[in-house]
């Protein structure tokens, strides 16, 4: 008996650690896997900066010292870290039906982590089944 294996490829696929990852969700909370964290040069806090005509916003690692600065708290066992922003939903009056998720988040070549809010998708992890519609 002849049998067809498929060879699997390895190295194709990046584990979500492995690549940027950041969310938004309905509480103003950003969160960032340890790796974004990293890329952006591992700052204790981040300036948040918003360009209306863009619907871009842009996470500027900064000093916890420095005037308007976030802190970047550690948030599980992997240090992922959370920044709550509410104030950047509610002053640009920012409706998210859900946790969304930036999937084409990039950093620039300053080191700030760019979110487009016209491209996030609500986050398949969003959803619960114990979570009543």
């Amino acid at each position: 008996m002849q049998i067809d294996w498929a060879i699997i490829p390895r190295g194709d696929y990046a584990f979500q650690q492995q690549k940027i990852y950041a969310t938004l969700n309905r509480r103003g909370e950003f969160k960032l896997n340890e790796m974004t964290w990293h890329k952006t040069g591992a700052p204790a806090a981040y300036l948040v900066m918003f360009n209306t005509t863009n619907n871009l916003i842009a996470l500027k690692p900064t000093a916890a010292a420095m005037k308007n600065a976030y802190p970047a708290r550690k948030i599980g066992s992997r240090n992922a870290r959370v920044i709550r922003v509410a104030r950047l939903l509610t002053d640009h009056n920012i409706k998210l039906p859900d946790t969304i998720e930036f999937r084409d988040a990039e950093i620039d070549r300053d080191g700030q982590l760019i979110l487009d809010l016209r491209t996030a998708r609500v986050s398949p992890r969003a959803h619960s089944q114990c979570r009543k519609k």
